[in-house]
């Protein structure tokens, strides 16, 4: 392995070992605490525009394969672990994860010491990067990680949607003999699903309650969703800023109360922003597969997959149409909400979880069920 550097912009260089792409890449540097699950977060296009620390200390050891990709590819701009794992053992491995990350152009970069890294990130706040395995000069590096553009007012959302529409019909499969799961359920209703970079589990987890579903690009107008004739509207998961997703906002607005609408992520913050709310950046995000969350309407505690790094305002919503239904209980940042006249939902964590825990898949039958109350009433 050759040496790497991860530098960052307030001064501080870390210096490893290279694996991945023999590039140099640039992007804004997060953590994510979750245990296993690294080639989703790889494949999430949600990390457009990041660098991905994980906090898990063994990287690797399981290999990667082409089913568990949540994308055609990988959006995230490099990785930094502590220990790269080079001996895959899993049956279901088909390349390491260094061959993966070659494959798709991704440097990464492994002994660092993550966690004086994680919490220079966590007292700090999320910082700029770049990791070069073929420039070691500190302080030109430093100088390119203070000239990346911030986080902070970038859409990103448009530049990893999809080109055309496209349909969906994949169901959740067992990924073995020994895992139980409910039988999925024949398409039932029409769903357009708004792609601001959404991933397969998603989709799959959709298809798997019933929804035959219609995928559409980030920009698509209100009139055209409509003209599809659909039972329910879905919003996605994606990255950067909202703020600057104010077309998108306007075209949800317009489908207000025309259709059952259901947001995950970004989705949750385009339909806060749609309903009049404001966002705002979080100091270091929530990334990670056990983020506490309190279910209001049922007062129970739900471990959920988080991956955000904006959250919307709570006092800038009008609270006499709206619900905050669920609540992170590790800072109090709003994680769902609902509307009292309208049939629209959402929340901010990840009920498809991939990776993570399961508690909050009945968002999904919840979803179903306000589309068959809709369609009673229509």
């Amino acid at each position: 392995m050759n040496t790497a550097l991860l530098a960052l912009e307030d001064g501080t260089v870390f210096e490893g070992k290279a694996f991945g792409a023999p590039v140099d890449k640039a992007g804004e540097v997060v953590f994510n605490t979750s245990l296993t699950g690294y080639q989703e977060i790889f494949t999430d296009p949600s990390y457009a525009g990041q660098i991905v620390v994980l906090t898990n200390p063994q990287i690797g050891n399981y290999g990667t394969n082409d089913a568990d990709n949540e994308a055609e590819r990988p959006f995230f701009e490099g990785l930094v672990v502590r220990e790269y794992s080079p001996v895959a053992s899993n049956w279901r491995s088909d390349a390491d994860a260094s061959e993966f990350l070659s494959r798709h152009g991704i440097p990464a970069v492994t002994g660092i010491d993550t966690r004086t890294l994680v919490r220079k990130l966590r007292i700090g706040g999320v910082l700029r990067g770049v990791i070069s395995s073929t420039t070691l000069d500190h302080k030109e590096l430093i100088e390119r990680a203070k000239s990346i553009p911030s986080m902070a007012g970038m859409d990103l959302a448009t530049r990893v949607t999809t080109k055309q529409r496209y349909s969906w019909s994949e169901g959740v499969s067992p990924v073995s003999e020994s895992e139980v799961l409910l039988a999925g359920v024949a398409p039932r209703f029409k769903v357009v699903a708004y792609d601001f970079g959404i991933k397969r589990n998603i989709l799959r987890r959709l298809a798997h309650v019933g929804c035959d579903i219609t995928v559409v690009p980030a920009g698509t107008s209100a009139e055209d969703v409509l003209s599809l004739k659909p039972d329910g509207i879905f919003l996605s998961n994606g990255p950067g800023d909202p703020e600057p997703l104010q077309y998108q906002a306007g075209q949800i607005r317009k489908l207000m109360g025309k259709a059952p609408i259901f947001g995950i992520c970004l989705g949750h913050q385009i339909l806060g922003l749609a309903l009049g709310g404001k966002t705002f950046k979080l100091k270091f995000g929530h990334r990670g597969g056990n983020h506490p969350v309190l279910n209001k309407i049922t007062n129970k505690v739900e471990i959920t997959a988080q991956n955000h790094g904006f959250a919307v305002d709570p006092d800038s919503l009008n609270q006499n149409e709206i619900d905050l239904t669920h609540i992170n209980l590790n800072d109090n940042t709003l994680e769902g909400l609902r509307h009292r006249n309208l049939p629209l939902f959402c929340v901010q964590y990840h009920p498809e979880a991939a990776p993570g825990p399961h508690d909050s898949q009945y968002l999904f039958d919840d979803f179903v069920k306000l589309m068959d109350e809709w369609k009673g009433s229509n």
